[in-house]
């Protein structure tokens, strides 16, 4: 089978990519998710599988932990990774903490040694001259070039700092940096989102760091017919001599997906076409995938994230399921922590799991939820001294994009005598919807109507399946989780 663009359909957002070798090795922004840093691994650039995170926790703020306030849209974003000298360099800012982090590891799978750049800098690109010198790129709207000392730790008394590209245009000026340095010329790539356009891919060039970049938009192009523009990412030259784009197109609710751009050189430039939904590459059906069935007793696949840092005391790893604490206060599951989730693949994807609630409490909730700024959940939950399922979901009524400030509410209730359930989540992003379902008697029944799903910036994410266990008032009781069966389409 053919490859297709997106190479990986869920969302890896502001893709950066090496070769080592003859192996490529992708990181993309993990936010408020961890373990973060998610490096993948990769023989042909299409057929990707996990590989390893960087960091398991950076525990430096009660937002990261979700002690009072939450780190949604924040976190980790866009990081650039090196290859430089024997050892992988990962640097990345967290727009939570106002900090720059540097990990430095001699092997790709670790350990990673964690350090920090004096400084802030938005979308960095690192770059290692042939001099021995080093620099980082960074900016929106101006970019800029800025001399490290030689360990990184912060910008070098006296070095080069000059201002690269300055954009006066309405809209999301130049971001996103790439800096590269190919056959002695200086390369920038950046993202450009002009007011009334799709985002378009730029390129500039410079003989020196300190001559002028000329150059401009070299791909405008939506892939699809969507009118989201294929923008934001690197450059990567096979071991054959191709060179190819890794960049990323906005999917909806789904998130930001990779794409997959090959071009030509042609008089010092990229000379990029249209963007092929299909590539000239084959798809490896025996590769392990992205996402994974996971029965979740005794430890669980590293594919899952946690939303925020974990308490690892509210969580049990137990032969007969993933038993976790009820903990709170918490009104939903936005605010619930040890949220556990994996990604959306596919044009539909779906997923059971079931729950042990013989073990909840008065006011706790256990279940699944999608999860986003306008999420869903359905959980059993214990009222009064008795148990219901319940369906909650915030639904859109305004057109802000930074927040969801709609009010969440419960749209179905049903009375639960049960001790365990087994729940359904089943994804269409064909129309970016949700639906929910409980099982009884072997048969899948829909609880509530088809909940409608929306990307905003609060989360800047793609919305993902969440297995949640909560208490809206306090310390509650416990939920077991066990056979976690994902599907996709």
């Amino acid at each position: 089978m053919l490859a297709q663009n997106p190479v990986i359909f869920s969302d890896y957002p502001d893709p950066d990519v090496i070769r080592v070798g003859e192996t490529y090795y992708l990181v993309t922004t993990t936010m408020h998710f961890f373990p973060g840093a998610q490096i993948l691994q990769s023989r042909d650039l299409v057929n990707w599988q996990h590989l390893c995170y960087v960091y398991d926790a950076l525990g430096e703020t009660d937002g990261q932990k979700m002690y009072g306030s939450t780190i949604y849209g924040q976190g980790m974003w866009a990081p650039t990774l090196r290859y430089h000298q024997g050892v992988f360099h990962l640097v990345f800012c967290c727009n939570d903490t106002k900090r720059c982090y540097h990990y430095t590891a001699e092997n790709i799978q670790g350990p990673w040694e964690k350090g920090y750049i004096k400084g802030f800098y938005h979308d960095p690109s690192l770059l290692f001259d042939d001099d021995g010198r080093v620099y980082i790129v960074y900016g929106n709207r101006d970019i800029f070039i800025t001399e490290l000392r030689n360990d990184l730790s912060e910008p070098l008394p006296g070095g080069l700092h000059r201002l690269l590209l300055h954009d006066a245009q309405e809209g999301l000026g130049w971001e996103g940096s790439h800096m590269y340095k190919i056959n002695g010329r200086y390369y920038l790539c950046n993202i450009h989102w002009p007011k009334g356009k799709m985002r378009i891919q730029g390129v500039h060039v410079s003989d020196s760091l300190t001559g002028e970049f000329v150059g401009g938009e070299v791909l405008e192009d939506d892939l699809d017919g969507s009118f989201r523009g294929v923008a934001q990412g690197g450059m990567i030259e096979t071991p054959e001599g191709n060179w190819c784009m890794l960049l990323f197109q906005d999917h909806g609710a789904q998130g930001r997906m990779p794409v997959l751009v090959p071009f030509d050189w042609e008089n010092g430039m990229p000379k990029m076409e249209k963007a092929s939904l299909v590539l000239d590459m084959h798809v490896d059906e025996t590769l392990p995938k992205l996402y994974t069935s996971d029965p979740l007793c005794g430890n669980i696949s590293p594919l899952w994230q946690w939303n925020h840092e974990p308490d690892e005391e509210g969580i049990a790893y137990t032969g007969k399921g993933l038993q976790l604490a009820c903990g709170g206060p918490a009104a939903h599951v936005e605010q619930a922590r040890n949220t556990l989730t994996q990604r959306c693949f596919g044009i539909r994807c779906t997923a059971d799991v079931t729950v042990d609630v013989s073990g909840l409490q008065e006011g706790d909730f256990a279940g699944i939820c999608a999860l986003q700024g306008l999420f869903g959940q359905l959980c059993v939950t214990v009222q009064n001294g008795k148990k219901y399922l319940s369906l909650i979901t915030r639904e859109k009524e305004t057109d802000e994009i930074f927040r969801s400030p709609e009010i969440p509410r419960e749209r179905q209730r049903i009375p639960f005598d049960g001790h365990e359930i087994t729940l359904r989540l089943a994804f269409d992003f064909s129309d970016d919807s949700v639906r929910f379902f409980y099982q009884k008697d072997c048969e899948f029944c829909q609880l509530g109507a088809k909940h409608q799903l929306h990307y905003r910036l609060d989360h800047f994410t793609g919305v993902r399946f969440g297995l949640c266990a909560f208490n809206v008032n306090g310390t509650g009781g416990k939920a077991v989780f066990r056979d976690f069966v994902y599907i996709t389409e």
